[in-house]
């Protein structure tokens, strides 16, 4: 009888083929099985490519790959990208001075370009410093333009440069005072209606109470892909505030069917939300709730709720999501190779005085949780957060696995500020394992004071998700302006400072440029 070919008798080429199919995770214990195993990963640039996407949270694009550049310099570019991040020189920077109309309500940047856009019906869309292998894409809206409808009252503008899409949220009211809210779906670049979409104007159904006077106190648009939500609050006659939640794949339905709601207490502002990708929608209130929006005809599914320790007040959601494979040929500066994951992000939730950094890992190993179930923050809180203090002059931003804080210090006299810390870290599975000297690894536990109940009785949240941080204090802007708020994009960070006259409004913009 003839003996049985093993694993290691194949030719090494199949070899390496067969262990490509595998997870990171498998790939790595495979390297300790034996020491054939252990050699023939350090000899292949494909396997250490996997897991050096896996260990930095990104996933692999496929059809993008260049033959022209061999799998060896892609793996090294990724590390340098990844070394880089602590490598950052913030006293070399570029400053661009922003024309007035960017003094906005909101604003975001974005591959390159800085988005922003006010309630008295302007808009303006600006490429920053672009770079010679970039496209640029540049509008500016005039006032009583960006909303259509004239004496309608603004309540928030979405915009999606990878969708091209444009989606600006209003309110109607009619001479009986009964008040119809309306979303508009537009082209980006042209303002005409989107060619995904199934409707230029997307009808919002008010809830009705007896007896009962509403008001809409305000309005929150998010999208991700086809998906796209608002949040509407309403205070009811006895003061307290009633929310709801619309979603619609607008690619394919007007209306809305997929619909939450609630009531609470507390001000209009203390319930958020955020796409997480994979069909996966977060409620921010109470506690973390975690629905399906596959079937999108019918009502969100609830998954799971996370228990919090505390109730979140002046909560805000930041989640930046890459969704690349529709991105819109205007502001796609090039072809990427590979984009986050969604499993393996971080999520920002900000407080009046906390900011809690989340890895999204646990919205998505439910494996053995039954629906509806409610986890408390003892099971699923310390080992996947880290708390951080959060004050008015701190800034916190969050991209990837990468978050960026940064404080004002030595503040003078007159207000204005002096220096800046800048604090950088990577929650990157890889970065913590095999930082290469670069930076500090943090993994011991911290605690942080908390008011748990809004009652005045203090108690402590400890958390412990490891990272890996580098501090940087220095002077960034002029003696003259404030920070008024930082963006990590990609290659680069922003810091965005306004210079003030007295009590005038702000005399310029200008956002100092640092490159990663």
């Amino acid at each position: 009888m003839k003996p049985k070919a093993g694993f290691l008798s194949l030719a090494e080429e199949l070899q390496l083929n067969i262990l490509s199919f595998l997870s990171c995770r498998d790939i790595l214990r495979c390297t300790s099985v034996c020491k054939a195993f252990r050699q023939m990963y350090m000899s292949s640039s494909e396997l250490q490519y996997i897991v050096e996407l896996s260990g930095q949270g990104l996933l692999h694009v496929p059809n993008t790959d260049d033959a022209d550049i061999p799998v060896s310099k892609r793996l090294q570019l990724l590390r340098d990208k990844a070394h880089a991040w602590f490598k950052v020189d913030a006293r070399s920077f570029e400053t661009v001075s922003l024309p007035r109309n960017m003094v906005s309500d909101e604003k975001f940047i974005a591959d390159g370009h800085i988005y922003a856009w006010n309630k008295e019906d302007t808009a303006a869309i600006i490429p920053i410093l672009p770079k010679a292998s970039q496209k640029t894409f540049k509008r500016d809206w005039s006032p009583r333009t960006l909303f259509s409808v004239l004496d309608s009252r603004a309540l928030d503008v979405f915009m999606d440069p990878a969708q091209n899409l444009i989606a600006t949220a209003y309110v109607v009211t009619h001479q009986s005072n009964d008040e119809t809210l309306y979303i508009e779906l537009r082209d980006l670049g042209s303002d005409d209606v989107h060619p995904q979409a199934t409707g230029r104007t997307l009808s919002v159904s008010l809830p009705r109470f007896k007896n009962n006077f509403l008001v809409i106190a305000g309005a929150k648009l998010k999208g991700f892909g086809s998906y796209i939500a608002l949040r509407s609050s309403f205070i009811l006659q006895d003061e307290d505030v009633m929310w709801q939640l619309n979603i619609w794949n607008w690619q394919h339905s007007t209306t809305s069917n997929s619909v939450l709601k609630g009531r609470t207490g507390f001000p209009s502002n203390a319930i958020d939300f955020c796409f997480l990708g994979n069909n996966r929608l977060l409620v921010v209130d109470d506690d973390l709730k975690l629905y399906s929006i596959e079937n999108m005809p019918q009502t969100p599914q609830l998954l799971a709720r996370f228990l919090t320790p505390v109730h979140f007040l002046n909560v805000r959601c930041f989640l930046p999501v890459d969704h690349i494979e529709d991105s819109s040929p205007q502001t796609q500066a090039q072809q990427i190779m590979y984009t986050s994951d969604p499993q393996n992000r971080l999520l920002c939730i900000k407080t009046r005085h906390q900011v809690y950094i989340i890895s999204t890992r646990i919205f998505f190993n439910l494996d053995r949780m039954t629906a509806a179930t409610s986890i408390p923050w003892e099971c699923w809180g310390p080992s996947n957060t880290r708390i951080f203090a959060h004050s008015n002059g701190c800034k916190t931003r969050v991209n990837g696995n990468r978050v960026l804080q940064v404080f004002s210090v030595n503040t003078l006299a007159s207000g204005l500020i002096g220096e800046h810390i800048l604090h950088m870290m990577d929650f990157s599975p890889l970065a913590v394992t095999n930082r290469r000297g670069l930076g500090r690894v943090v993994k011991e536990p911290s605690t942080i004071g908390i008011d748990a109940n809004n009652d005045g009785v203090a108690t402590s949240l400890t958390s412990f998700l490891s990272y890996v941080e580098v501090i940087f204090t220095g002077k960034l802007g002029s003696a003259e302006s404030v920070l008024a708020d930082v963006w990590v994009d990609k290659d680069r960070i922003y810091l965005l400072n306004r210079r003030w006259v007295g009590f005038a409004q702000p005399e310029t913009n200008e956002l100092e440029v640092i490159d990663i």
